[in-house]
């Protein structure tokens, strides 16, 4: 039985490290947005540096990536930034890429 037992750990400390890695990898990839659309609305770095924190917190308001992107059009488009859901999605898509190729890189 304790074959299976350990077996059971391994699996479990698996699953924890590999959401606990997909959290930070998340994360990054937010900032990395936050910073793109500071880049596109104009503002300076300390500017852009709080609103970056500010995406990754905006994250933790419901589950998935809704609200995110939500965010993101609402503030640009305030900012005056042509932009539609469809472009944030991309942009989103290119920073899960470029977070994930980060944290590889790091590695």
């Amino acid at each position: 039985m304790t074959m299976f037992d350990d077996r059971e750990r391994a699996f479990e400390a698996k699953f924890a490290r590999d959401e606990e890695l997909q959290f930070r990898i998340t994360a990054r990839r937010n900032r990395l947005l936050g910073q793109w659309a500071g880049e596109q609305m104009g503002l300076t770095p300390a500017e852009t540096d709080a609103y970056a924190k500010a995406v990754v917190q905006a994250d933790f308001e419901e589950a998935g990536d809704e609200d995110v992107i939500r965010k993101l059009v609402g503030d640009l488009t305030a900012a005056g930034v042509e932009t539609d859901e469809a472009t944030v999605r991309r942009a989103l898509e290119d920073k899960a890429v470029e977070a994930r190729r980060q944290f590889m890189e790091a590695r």
